[in-house]
């Protein structure tokens, strides 16, 4: 299939995002000018949530790939449906939900008539959600390095000695545990208590779909069940997702505290995300660019760690996304030249 093909829902849900965001516009300003300004914040919206979730893309590839066709199949339909509805209109409502002590419905009134303040109580939650985002992609990227399994490296200096390290269980989580108080060290005792439950949550959740995917699997032998667990598989899917939609879903109230048009331009986005995972899996690129998963995961960490920095001071989203595409980007520069160098030395041998 042409690439073109793997984007086709994508391009379709984009011509009917943007002509709903126009529609909207008008709606609440009753003029074109404010329907063209609906619409243009939705397509920023759909680039800022692409460029942040790209590595996320490479990441569910990743897993997507040993899971079973049938599970494989409800992660790209009912995935996201739970990617557009659940993470970008159902979870911003708890989340004001449980700020406020008000039930869904009022949170959701208060979106309706009251968007400033229904944004006033969406920032004040971001520590808690940076917390546990990033600690749930904390674990995700150091798992990732500290596998003892991993025969595949990119920068080899870290990652061997990662690798080394990896004999001693519950290195990752130890390392979590210390990078957690480093930061918290920096907060106000109010502030410190809850970062610190919220990324105990974070990290929580981590270990308990770890178990689940494990115990669903009923193989105590195979290290990585819980990619090989439908079920476990799926949730952990569900949960990474959402870990990386904390920062698009925040940064969003930037442009606008309009929750309909957030929901329409993440969703756009990432209904990309979800074409490119699917593109990454029936192309095998995975395979075929060697540290592109690498780069992905170094992206992975610098997010988490970045997540844990905007709780103490501003980073726009635009370094956020720009240090991801560095990573990923010097991943498959690094996978092109291993591929030329492989080449040169087989022709060389067959000389």
């Amino acid at each position: 299939m042409a690439i073109a093909g793997y984007f086709r829902p994508a391009f379709f849900f984009t011509a009917l995002g943007l002509a709903m965001a126009a529609a909207l516009g008008w709606f609440y300003t009753g003029h074109w000018f404010g329907a063209g300004r609906f619409l243009f914040i939705a397509a920023v919206l759909a680039v800022l949530e692409i460029s942040l979730s790209f590595d996320n893309a490479i990441v569910n590839a990743r897993i997507l790939r040993d899971m079973a066709e049938p599970w494989q199949r409800r992660f790209l339909s009912w995935g996201i449906i739970i990617a557009v509805f659940g993470m970008r209109i159902v979870f911003p409502l708890l989340i004001v939900a449980a700020a406020a002590h008000i039930n869904p419905f009022a949170a959701f009134r208060l979106a309706l008539f009251r968007p400033q303040d229904y944004a006033h109580i969406m920032a004040e939650a971001h520590l808690s959600i940076a917390a546990f985002g990033g600690t749930f992609l904390l674990m995700v990227g150091l798992s990732f390095f500290f596998d003892s399994n991993k025969d595949t490296h990119w920068i080899k200096l870290i990652e061997t000695g990662a690798q080394k390290m990896a004999k001693a269980r519950g290195v990752e989580t130890a390392i979590t545990i210390l990078i957690i108080i480093f930061f918290s060290s920096f907060m106000a005792e109010g502030e410190q208590t809850a970062f610190m439950t919220a990324a105990l949550y974070g990290l929580l959740t981590y270990i308990g779909l770890g178990a689940l995917g494990a115990f669903l699997d009923k193989s105590k032998e195979e290290v990585n069940a819980l990619k090989k667990a439908g079920l476990g598989a799926f949730l952990y899917l569900e949960v990474l997702d959402a870990a990386f939609s904390f920062d698009g879903v925040i940064g969003a109230f930037a442009l606008s505290d309009n929750i309909f048009i957030i929901a329409i331009g993440l969703g756009i986005g990432a209904f990309y995300v979800r074409s490119l995972t699917i593109m990454l899996v029936a192309r095998q690129n995975l395979l075929r660019y060697r540290y592109l998963e690498h780069g992905a995961f170094y992206a992975i960490l610098a997010l988490a760690l970045l997540m844990y920095g905007q709780i103490l001071f501003s980073v726009p989203e635009a370094i956020t996304g720009l240090i991801g595409a560095l990573f990923i980007g010097a991943g498959y520069i690094s996978s092109l030249r291993y591929r030329r160098d492989s080449s040169k030395a087989k022709t060389g041998r067959a000389e």
